[in-house]
């Protein structure tokens, strides 16, 4: 990877990283204000827990993410962004593109989800 390849995607990984965090606090906000509007009924409450139960996944979700990202820039920043942490071969371009914060390519990821680390 190049200078300026390497420059780009630490800028993608950044802008995808600071997306997501908005994305955070945007539903931690959204769950704090649930159920806040006044006194709510049984049904009220029940579609209040469900929302912010949904909200609480997604920010878990969002998370891992970000620690995936982080992840990835560390790899970028010792030289080894873009390579297999499994059979050090170069991940294809085009799934680097869809998923910058890839560690896996194709294969060893297939072998992961079927077999486990």
């Amino acid at each position: 990877m190049d200078e300026a390849q390497t420059k780009q995607a630490k800028e993608n990984l950044l802008k995808m990283r600071r997306e997501v965090m908005q994305e955070v606090q945007k539903a931690s906000a959204a769950s704090r204000e649930m159920g806040q509007d006044g006194v709510p009924d049984i049904g009220d409450m029940s579609a209040n827990t469900y929302s912010r139960d949904v909200l609480l996944n997604l920010s878990e979700a969002q998370r891992q993410k970000i620690r995936d990202i982080d992840a990835a820039l560390d790899r970028l920043a010792q030289g080894v962004y873009g390579v297999c942490i499994r059979c050090e071969e170069e991940i294809d371009q085009r799934r680097m593109e869809v998923r910058p914060f890839s560690r896996y390519c194709i294969e060893c990821k297939t072998d992961v989800e079927k077999f486990g680390e």
